[in-house]
């Protein structure tokens, strides 16, 4: 019973995955909407899997969640009768009103992810050495800071730097 539950949360974040890639490419390919129509159905399917069926249909009935979910099924009725673009624009609305209450669970998850959490934890100190290091012409070799980032992140700083020159 618990490896089922197991099994259909992987498939469920799988497919939540492969919704956000294919609604992305339906974006970049001039609002595709064979793309977008699969993303929306992967992305739901995939809700589903994850939080179950009946909480799904909570999630989206509840009166407090009404706002994001009619402009979130009036984007996805658009998106069917060939209106891509206001579509798409409701869909985010309504999606963005929907989860917004998750962003502290996403935010912890996120920071645990290797370079992306340093990124995010750090997003100015980032930001501005590499444009200090463009602006000065200073190599981002010789810079000290630097230096100690390879080390206490090894391989995969080391292949940033060789790669991203």
């Amino acid at each position: 019973m618990i490896i089922k539950f197991k099994l259909q949360k992987e498939i469920g974040i799988g497919l939540v995955g492969f919704g956000i890639l294919f609604s992305f490419l339906g974006v970049i390919l001039f609002f595709d909407r064979g793309l977008l129509a699969l993303g929306n159905i992967f992305f739901l399917t995939g809700v589903g899997l994850l939080l179950g069926w009946q909480s799904m249909w909570q999630l989206f009935t509840k009166k407090a969640n009404i706002k994001g979910s009619v402009p979130f099924f009036l984007g996805l009725f658009l998106l069917f009768v060939r209106w891509p673009v206001a579509g798409i624009i409701l869909e985010l609305y309504g999606t963005f009103v929907l989860f917004s209450g998750y962003g502290a669970p996403i935010q912890a998850f996120l920071y645990q992810i290797p370079i992306i959490g340093w990124i995010l934890q750090y997003p100015f100190q980032f930001s501005s050495y590499f444009c200090s290091c463009l602006v000065s012409g200073v190599s981002v070799l010789d810079n000290l800071w630097w230096q100690k980032f390879m080390i206490i992140h090894g391989e995969i700083a080391y292949w940033l730097m060789l790669n991203c020159q």
